[in-house]
């Protein structure tokens, strides 16, 4: 679990757009808010998705770290040079617009970064890397999908095994080399960035988790969804301590500036 200091590091969350009624508004999912709370031990803020309205340098100056979460919406696939998408996938051009930007700007800063479900595939495409934008169809690939008939518990709850990687992030917050996850995604990475490291694959080969192989500040990615019910997964309490650890770390050196 995260260690407790007097100053909690302020972690940013990037905001999905969503038409509520006739107006739109920028939302951050309850889940990813406790989880920044409860696994992190950090001061969760929103960060909406104006991408024309940040001045990335004065936003990284003032945060300790950067939460990219899951969304039901997909990246658009133009930007990493796929075919157009079914009719009917859901878009959110203005959170592309924000987010890849931001996560190449926090790169370079050595803000602490950690990237969820579609936060994930924002890190890889930000990066050059490609994605599938329907891991079921591929011949010999699983079906990542949650069940949207079941309740939600059951929805979230672990269905496939995961590999980790040897060496990386993973690894060294966790002690085996295989642990089940929850899976409720239809993209997934495809070609991964160069610079990102695999962390993680599932049973049929899909890429579960990615984290930079540079010598910035901690960036992980992880397709799963660790931020339900945070506090009663111990891997997931680990990922988000070790991202809190790395904020604070963060935190000690921007008050000394």
């Amino acid at each position: 679990m995260a260690t407790q200091e007097t100053t909690k590091p302020l972690i940013a969350l990037s905001a999905c757009v969503r038409e509520i009624g006739i107006h739109p508004f920028h939302v951050v999912g309850e889940k990813y808010l406790t989880a920044v709370n409860d696994g992190a031990g950090g001061l969760a803020v929103m960060l909406p998705s104006f991408a024309d309205a940040h001045a990335l340098d004065e936003v990284l100056a003032r945060i300790d770290g950067l939460l990219f979460t899951g969304s039901p919406s997909n990246v658009e696939p133009h930007i990493y040079g796929g075919p157009p998408s079914a009719e009917g996938t859901h878009h959110d051009s203005q959170r592309d617009a924000a987010t890849l930007p931001l996560i190449r700007a926090a790169l370079a800063a050595g803000v602490p970064i950690f990237c969820i479900c579609r936060g994930f595939q924002e890190l890889n495409v930000a990066l050059g890397g490609t994605l599938h934008q329907a891991v079921h169809e591929i011949p010999g690939r699983l079906d990542h999908r949650e069940d949207k008939n079941q309740a939600r518990a059951a929805q979230y709850a672990p269905v496939h095994g995961l590999t980790i990687t040897p060496g990386g992030i993973l690894a060294g917050l966790w002690p085996e080399s295989e642990i089940a996850v929850n899976s409720l995604h239809a993209q997934g990475v495809d070609q991964p960035a160069p610079g990102l490291r695999v962390e993680a694959v599932a049973p049929d080969g899909q890429i579960e988790a990615l984290s930079s192989a540079g010598e910035g500040g901690f960036c992980l990615g992880v397709q799963w969804h660790p931020e339900w019910m945070v506090t009663e997964n111990p891997l997931s309490m680990a990922l988000f301590g070790a991202f809190g650890d790395a904020a604070r770390a963060h935190a000690r050196q921007r008050l000394k500036r």
